[in-house]
């Protein structure tokens, strides 16, 4: 029979027996002693343990990929579950951005509450009944129990401890009442949390990161509660359990919670379970050292990738920053990533991130994607909607939003961007619509100005290699001008830049006119002369 309270929470909550028959194939039973990974294998698995109370964070994400390159690198699986439990701070919407993101950034979970998997559901708050017979187990073996503590008797006992210079901390005062009070207690429907009884001595565990651990929690806290008085488990009665039942082999998590660790360990024991592999991740900083706060809202996932940023660069550049790999350079692929991967040097200093160097860490991959013939077509699409959406009406007709000149835009302007919004902004426009053209500055300039572009025209009509370098295209602009007495280079190239761009800075001319391409040159150039 069930403690009186738990069934009558179990009622409450109105939760029938749901069947988690995913969950039983994983483990026979709560208190069976199974040996882990029976059913799901026994290579690694590991998991990435979110809270939807907000949208992926940079630091979640440094999370999610080391976990991600851990099980790759040792051919494991990577688990997306959703520890949604504190009910009072979840942020709609939060749970499916999570995996959206981890989608968008190329490291897709394989077992989550999107793709399923055989140690389902993956969303904690599905798991409920499985937390209750947890909860009621370790009440049963008397390592657990009721607590019937106020909130203002907590409050009062926390500031009573302040006042007198101590920590504070629960002083444990249910764990003494007698079956006959926690029965009378139950029956006058009192409020209680269940709390999980911290045995005095030291534990030791051994840590991948920061190796031998020996702590004593029970003489630094009081005993943990486990159930809230909702019915929801707290953090850690729920993590030891969901580990446990999803065969999780490594727990790659936080330093934050390197000082929890040791009474996860006591509860693993009081459950006759074996503990997974710990490996604490040293904290993500500013690089002025200050923590990575939610409340940036600059380091969201999204805001990245709306600002054009690329998943591989964000990957690099969390990694780039921190340890665990043969070296760090920029540019690294996630396969490198896997490849370089060695938990073993992780060290437990903290990783200092300069978003300043993110824009150059982005004009590395896109470089790189360019560079690639099936990403870059991926980029062109990309290029053509983003432009279609800004300027809308002004661009025009014909070809200048074709797939091969967007293509030709993307080549000859590769190493210069660091995004592909850079092609957006008023310095690229001329790349889009066609400007007016300046003929009073370009009359100030030289009487030349149309023969320039007579010739300039005939010379691009007639050059062999249209796709050449603006190296050898800037020579064959220098011989040409060498046939005007009366009009210098530089003025000549102000000339061709003001009819071609209608601006008087950019790139340079010759790469100017390989963006743009033949066709489009001439045209813009026989606008001059025609009028």
């Amino acid at each position: 029979m069930w403690p009186g309270g738990l069934c009558r929470l179990w009622r409450l909550l109105g939760y029938r027996s749901r069947v988690f028959g995913p969950v039983a194939s994983c483990r026979p039973g709560l208190c069976g002693l199974a040996s882990r990974g029976e059913e799901t294998g026994s290579g690694v698995r590991v998991r990435f343990g979110p809270s939807p109370t907000g949208f992926l964070h940079l630091g979640g994400l440094r999370t999610a990929l080391y976990n991600y390159i851990f099980a790759k690198k040792h051919g494991g699986q990577f688990i997306l579950r959703i520890e949604d439990t504190d009910q009072s701070r979840l942020v709609p919407g939060a749970a499916e951005n999570i995996e959206d993101v981890l989608e968008w950034a190329g490291i897709p979970p394989d077992e989550s509450p999107r793709q399923g998997g055989s140690c389902g559901p993956y969303q904690q708050s599905e798991r409920l009944d499985l937390y209750l017979k947890a909860a009621e187990t370790l009440v049963k073996r008397n390592a657990a129990y009721y607590c019937f503590c106020t909130p203002s008797r907590l409050e009062t006992t926390e500031e009573e401890a302040l006042r007198m210079g101590r920590t504070p901390k629960y002083d444990n005062r249910c764990r003494h009442l007698t079956s006959k009070q926690i029965e009378e207690r139950l029956v006058q429907g009192c409020p209680y949390v269940i709390r999980f009884r911290l045995d005095e001595g030291t534990v030791s565990f051994e840590d991948l990161v920061y190796g031998p651990n020996r702590m004593d929690p029970a003489n630094v806290e009081g005993d943990p509660v486990i159930i809230k008085t909702d019915g929801f488990p707290t953090y850690h009665l729920a993590n030891v359990v969901d580990d446990h039942h999803m065969n999780i082999s490594h727990v790659l998590r936080g330093t934050e919670w390197l000082t929890s660790t040791a009474k996860h360990v006591l509860m693993y024991r009081a459950f006759g379970w074996d503990p997974p592999v710990f490996a604490h991740l040293p904290l993500l900083l500013n690089k002025d050292g200050s923590k990575l706060s939610k409340r940036q809202s600059d380091l969201f996932i999204q805001n990245f990738s709306q600002n054009g940023y690329l998943p591989e660069a964000l990957l690099d550049i969390v990694t780039n920053c921190g340890s665990g790999f043969s070296g760090n350079r920029p540019g690294r692929t996630l396969e490198e990533l896997v490849s370089e991967f060695d938990v073993t040097r992780i060290t437990t200093h903290s990783a200092l991130l300069d978003i300043d160097k993110l824009p150059e860490f982005n004009r590395i991959h896109l470089f790189r994607h360019i560079e690639d013939s099936s990403s870059r077509q991926q980029l062109v699409t990309e290029l053509q909607n983003l432009v279609e959406k800004v300027y809308k009406e002004k661009l025009p007709e014909g070809e200048a939003l074709c797939k091969d000149y967007v293509e030709r835009v993307l080549v000859h302007r590769k190493g210069h961007i660091t995004s592909l919004l850079d092609l957006l902004k008023p310095a690229y426009s001329y790349l889009w619509i066609r400007p007016p053209v300046p003929r009073e500055q370009m009359e100030d300039l030289t009487t030349d100005g149309e023969k320039i572009c007579s010739m300039v025209i005939s010379l691009y009509q007639n050059w062999p290699d249209v796709n050449g370098t603006p190296a050898e295209l800037n020579s064959e602009l220098r011989s040409l001008q060498m046939q005007f007495t009366t009009t210098k280079y530089s003025v000549m190239m102000k000339l061709l830049r003001l009819a071609l761009s209608g601006q008087q800075q950019g790139p340079s001319v010759a790469e100017m006119m390989l963006s743009l391409g033949p066709k489009e040159v001439c045209e813009r150039l026989q606008r001059v002369i025609i009028h």
